[in-house]
């Protein structure tokens, strides 16, 4: 296996090739290898990640070989690395990778360290040059002083210019060599150094900066540990975790990080999911409970049988979706992108113009005018503006993944950040989705815990949500339930059972109507019940024959008890919703195939319209959900969908951005979702849509920064006030600023406190 690359067979023909490249640093370097790859014939589409450090080249097998790539990168000066090959059943961060990525960040520490050196030297032999012109009056000494720090320097910058130029390209290492070599060649010796020499600090400043923003991404990589304790024989070994078999038990001990995936088979313990999930308190694991890789354990020990390879990790599932996701294009990168291809040779030929026409003119000496024209050249390249985009949004897909956010490209964090609209799933969203009993009205000299009991027992064979939330109450409080003898469905309306000697029916108002059973006293409740959403249980009895024998219809049923049952709001749901108004959304909009009076009970449990959900659709079948989605896109233009999975999917794939809910260790959540949020959290939400939305304002803010000043600049180097040095200065100082400034989006904000008073949009409301 060749070195450097991963191999992907796609249609006949055609290979799919991801390669690590060391050494890109800008967008200049993206552009030299993709122009590199693109001039190979066979090749079909390159795809440059420079945060990633990967290229990715799709290209007709037979017409080129992997070697024939890799030429074509170290031919314009550029490293392939070695990696982890494709196909080895190697996790993200197993043995191996961890050393293959311990060498690389080496390997690129000793070529930092090696720059640094040059720089230094740069500025010495600069500041030589200075003081031998100004202060000891040495022009000789001056001038050699001053090409030295043009070569130590321009030790990288000279030979990536040159082969810019055999590619007919015009990059900021071409300019500047342009730059340079000019001023050297009309006498300003200072100003070539100066050049050189700033240009070479930016470059060493850019690649640290840049290193910053990978290693939030590799920072992914040492969650998890690279051995685990695996029981082989009645013995416990130590094997490396890429090792570990699907189904062998594993050992983790209190302190511990957890190095699989997989269920508890013995042991309690509380577990910090912060890592995956972005969860701030521990969760409770017992026997049964799913744990996942990079987790980490606290006070129990636990027995964990393995259910996924280290490689299909829950945590390696999200790294490779973020390095996906971060080498995607945004919409304002792809636009700023093609800016730059027409703003860099127009700004080009306006400094050929400028160096030639002038003098032509009869305005000014050739001197002059070509000087002029080597700053504009300086200012020509786009560096700040070409890098600003891509910087933010990896640091904002990096900060989110921190979170427990995992957003799957910079198209859905820029649309997410646009989003007006939330339409939003009820039950198991906005709800728990697991019906729970809230009251229990007791009838007839019985107790509620008489009601419970009776209702358990005749439900204990029943698989019913509305039977498990029934049981689950009784177990709660410690009731003593009957063994039930016999069970009988009443198809659509309840059950009947026969628990020692009573004959015991539960089930809803039409049954007991059906029984002729008198609901008088028990009518104004039933109606309260249905208006707060909540579904009514009702309990009665009679005994059996002298046989044991139910269905004795001499004697007259016993009322118990209404037992009410309702899907809990979900605990934080309206300071979530709270939270979306404080993070911009104009409008929020229930979407469920429940009925009306619950969905309104529920909404209005959320703080009703401006506060909470403003608008609710109920009643709605799958495909009535996705029309409701596109009729809020006709309207509102950007809308974001939030769900619990895959029974939303058709919803979810209908909206510009589509939001699953307690996506960990769901494969076709996290495969399909445009953001998933990895814990069973809804106060994530705004949190990720505030991230959005900061990433898109510092996006704008470096855009706009980065154009102010080549116009200012341009016009600076029209009328002869800029210099050379100063152009650079300002270019490679916005290229700094834009990147230091992208990296603020690795910081989540939190939303502030909406305004007391706020109102939502005119005419929002609530509907059936």
């Amino acid at each position: 296996m060749m070195p450097g690359f991963s191999l992907q067979a796609e249609a006949p023909g055609r290979t799919v090739c991801t390669l690590r490249v060391g050494g890109m640093d800008c967008s200049s370097c993206a552009e030299s290898v993709e122009r590199a790859l693109r001039q190979l014939d066979g090749v079909q589409d390159v795809r440059v990640d420079v945060v990633g450090e990967r290229v990715t080249v799709g290209y007709v097998e037979g017409k080129l070989t992997r070697g024939d790539l890799v030429s074509a990168i170290t031919r314009v000066g550029y490293r392939v690395e070695d990696e982890t090959p494709a196909g080895d059943d190697i996790a993200p961060f197993g043995t191996r990778a961890r050393r293959v990525a311990e060498e690389r960040r080496s390997a690129a520490w000793s070529g930092r360290r090696a720059q640094v050196a040059l720089v230094v030297l740069a500025g010495l032999l600069w500041a030589l040059s200075l003081v031998a012109e100004y202060a000891l009056g040495i022009e000789a000494l001056a001038a050699a002083a001053a090409v030295g720090a043009v070569v130590a320097g321009g030790r990288y910058v000279f030979p990536r210019g040159i082969r810019a130029a055999m590619q007919r390209a015009l990059d900021m290492n071409f300019l500047m060599s342009i730059a340079a070599v000019g001023a050297l060649l009309i006498g300003e010796y200072e100003e070539a150094g100066s050049v050189m020499f700033l240009y070479a600090v930016a470059q060493l400043l850019e690649g640290l900066s840049m290193d910053r923003a990978r290693n939030a991404i590799r920072a992914l990589m040492g969650l998890s540990p690279t051995e685990a304790t695996v029981l082989r024989d009645g013995r416990e070994v130590r094997v490396p975790v890429e090792r570990v078999a699907i189904g062998e038990t594993i050992v983790v001990r209190p302190g511990e990080k957890i190095p699989v995936d997989g269920v508890v088979l013995a042991g309690t313990s509380s577990v910090n999911q912060a890592p995956i999930t972005g969860e701030s308190m521990p969760v409770e694991k017992a026997p049964g409970s799913e744990v996942f890789a990079g987790t980490l354990n606290g006070e129990g020990a636990l027995e964990v049988r393995s259910t996924r390879a280290a490689s299909d990790t829950t945590l390696a599932r999200i790294i490779h979706s973020v390095e996906e996701a971060q080498a995607s294009r945004a919409p304002s990168q792809t636009f700023v992108d093609r800016f730059a291809r027409r703003y860099t040779p127009a700004v080009v030929a306006t400094a050929a113009a400028l160096g030639v026409l002038p003098p032509l003119l009869g305005f000014g000496g050739w001197g002059d005018w070509f000087y002029r024209a080597l700053v504009m050249l300086v200012v020509a390249c786009p560096c700040a503006l070409v890098i600003s985009t891509p910087v933010t949004i990896v640091s904002a897909l990096a900060g989110a993944a921190r979170e427990g956010i995992l957003i799957k490209g910079g198209l859905h964090l820029e649309d997410a950040g646009r989003a007006r609209v939330v339409a939003i799933d009820k039950t198991g969203t906005l709800t728990e989705g697991r019906p729970e009993v809230v009251d229990v009205l007791a009838l007839d000299g019985a107790t509620p815990g008489d009601v419970l009991a009776l209702a358990a027992a005749a439900e204990a064979r029943s698989g019913h949500p509305l039977a498990r939330a029934i049981l689950r109450r009784a177990e709660e409080e410690g009731l003593a339930i009957q063994p039930v003898a016999e069970t009988s469905a009443i198809p659509g309306r309840g059950l009947r059972a026969r628990v020692g000697e009573e004959e015991v029916f539960v089930g809803s108002e039409r049954l007991f109507e059906a029984l002729a059973v008198p609901l008088d006293e028990v009518k104004h409740v039933l109606a309260r019940y249905e208006a707060e959403g909540r579904t009514a249980v009702l309990v009665a009895t009679r005994p059996t024959d002298d046989q044991g024998r139910t269905g004795h219809e001499d004697h007259p049923l016993r009322l118990h008890g209404v037992i009410a049952i309702a899907d809990r709001v979900r605990p934080g749901a309206a300071e979530a919703l709270h939270d979306l108004r404080a993070a911009g959304i104009e409008k929020i909009v229930m979407l469920t195939g429940d009925n009306s009076g619950t969905a309104r009970t529920v909404a209005a449990s959320l703080g009703g319209p401006g506060v909470g959900v403003d608008e609710v659709r109920a009643a709605l079948l799958p495909e009535d959900k996705v029309a409701a989605v596109r009729d809020l896109r006709a309207r509102y233009e950007r809308v974001l969908m939030v769900g619990d999975g895959v029974n939303d999917a058709p919803a979810l794939a209908a909206a510009d951005v589509g939001v699953a809910m307690g996506t960990v260790g769901t494969d076709v959540a996290l495969e399909t979702a445009d953001i998933a949020l990895m814990a069973d959290d809804l106060s994530k939400l705004p949190v990720a849509i505030g991230l959005a939305r900061k990433a898109e304002r510092i996006i704008r803010v470096n855009i706009g920064f980065s154009l102010a000043v080549k116009a200012a600049f341009v016009l600076l180097a029209v009328t002869g006030v800029a210099t050379l040095w100063m152009a650079v200065l300002a270019d490679m100082g916005a290229s700094l600023l834009v990147i230091m400034n992208g990296l603020r989006a690795l910081q989540p904000s939190r939303p502030r406190p909406v305004a007391a008073g706020a109102t939502a949009l005119a005419g929002s409301g609530s509907s059936a």
